[in-house]
């Protein structure tokens, strides 16, 4: 059975205003054969291709130093980024930047929908290049048709083959491109070349095959059926959002015409109902029934209906990225435009910047040293040679710099207190060194219980200085 076939329906028929209508529960998948096209908003969804898979390809092999650029290192649990490296306690970074993203996500939305689906998304991204692929070696959407609908025969076989190599091919580098960044991209290539590393081999085939069976297969049915974002993106939408809408005042009534007919003395519309724009639409949907979850803003059905408008010389714009209160009414793009200052994307772009400032800015200030105290509770305190009250420490330095590091620590808080020995400690770079101190007073000098203290930790190099509290027992 072909996938154009449906296979067995459960009908029911129910009368509604005097006519029988027959309602569908369930109907297998027909596969979407979209159109090529050409215009602005293809021009914009292949620049963000360019975009995001430079970047995505690009980074792991790019150094910074003597490492590489961006690692997140789960194994030691480090992670590179540019000149930084973060530990886990620097956990916060990645909860703001969830949060950015979030607010990022809610104030597109709410300006003009899809975005992020339309343009950036990897399911829309590597589905537009497998496609690409598919119409590269398979030919246009009546080709790709007749191939399907046709017998085996040798020239579909080598095209489904060829097909198949470079959308395994390409899958397989996503997937290791990907794992490079949690493992050194080059010693990556070196232990899959030897068939080493086994659960390596297993993300790489993992995130291989989910990229292959999502973009060469399942395509729109991942935006429809399993993305959430379909199903809550209405919440944050309103009548001022920019989303793709089709004229009815304009379009209606539709059919078709010849171009040198007055089609308006005839009831016509601006539509010629080519159907044009439900033929490149990637989740094969009628933007003329309104505006519906499946749609992710792409805009390619603009690009194929001003096509059309121009080569009928009619005014562009009958299917176009406006709001609905600007179709109800008949706003011109100055107002469009006022309308989109509105308060609640006044409200999100405030928190946006406000937390993007606050991140960089943290950023920016971040001491390249931390330091963790933990006092020694096998032994709470002691008396020991030349009558000093001792308690023990220990140190945990982390040097969050690319060079190796000297400090110096130092202990205050308390008169007489001082350090045993040991007041400076050698960090590698981007390492954790534990070390134990002794903290001693003079006896007698410190009433019995808890007196808070404070540890100063100092780099030689001036990359860091750390005061980290605790506190100094004296027992009774």
């Amino acid at each position: 059975m072909s996938s154009e076939q449906k296979k067995p329906q459960k009908i029911i028929p129910i009368k509604a205003d005097s006519q029988e209508k027959t309602i569908s529960f369930f109907e297998a998948h027909k596969k979407i054969y979209p159109r090529s096209i050409s215009g602005r908003f293809m021009s914009w969804r292949w620049a963000m291709v360019w975009l995001t898979q430079l970047i995505f390809y690009g980074l792991p092999w790019l150094d910074w130093g003597q490492r590489q650029m961006v690692l997140f290192d789960l194994g030691a649990r480090r992670f590179y980024l540019f000149g930084y490296v973060l530990y886990p306690q620097d956990f916060i970074y990645l909860t703001a930047l969830l949060i950015v993203s979030a607010l990022s996500l809610f104030l597109f939305t709410a300006v003009a929908g899809r975005l992020w689906c339309g343009f950036t998304c990897p399911q829309t991204v590597y589905t537009e290049i497998f496609m690409w692929i598919e119409h590269k070696v398979e030919g246009d959407r009546s080709a790709r048709i007749r191939l399907d609908q046709g017998g085996w025969t040798l020239e579909k076989i080598w095209r489904k083959t060829l097909k198949q190599f470079l959308w395994i091919a390409l899958a397989l580098w996503t997937g290791f491109t990907f794992v490079g960044y949690f493992v050194p991209i080059r010693e990556l290539g070196g232990e899959l070349l030897a068939l080493q590393g086994g659960w390596q081999i297993f993300w790489v085939l993992f995130y291989g095959f989910a990229t292959y069976g999502n973009a060469g297969y399942m395509r729109e049915q991942v935006c429809k059926y399993m993305c959430p974002y379909a199903r809550f993106q209405s919440a944050m939408f309103d009548k001022d959002t920019l989303v793709v809408s089709y004229d009815a005042k304009r379009g209606e009534n539709r059919g078709p015409r010849k171009k040198d007919v007055d089609y308006k003395a005839q009831g016509l519309g601006d539509c010629i109902d080519c159907k044009l724009c439900v033929q490149v639409c990637p989740v094969g949907i009628d933007i003329r029934d309104g505006l519906q979850y499946e749609c992710i803003g792409c805009g390619l059905c603009v690009d194929a209906c001003n096509n059309v408008m121009d080569n009928m010389h009619y005014p562009r714009g009958l299917i176009r990225l406006t709001t609905q209160n600007a179709v109800s009414q008949g706003w011109t793009g100055a107002q469009i435009w006022r309308r989109i200052a509105r308060p609640r994307v006044l409200i999100y772009t405030m928190i946006l910047v406000g937390l993007t400032s606050a991140m960089v800015f943290s950023m920016a200030v971040r001491e390249p040293l931390k330091v963790d105290v933990i006092r020694d509770r096998a032994s709470l305190a002691r008396i020991v040679a030349g009558g000093k009250l001792e308690n023990v420490y220990r140190l945990q330095v982390m040097n969050a710099t690319e060079q190796a590091q000297t400090y110096s620590v130092a202990v205050k808080g308390l008169e007489g207190i001082a350090m045993a020995e040991g007041t400076t400690v050698d960090v590698d770079s981007a390492q954790t060194r534990g070390v134990a101190v002794r903290v001693q007073i003079p006896y007698g000098t410190a009433e019995p219980g808890s007196h808070p203290i404070e540890f100063e930790i100092t780099a030689q190099s001036g990359k860091g200085h750390v005061l980290e509290k605790s506190v100094f027992l004296v027992p009774r």
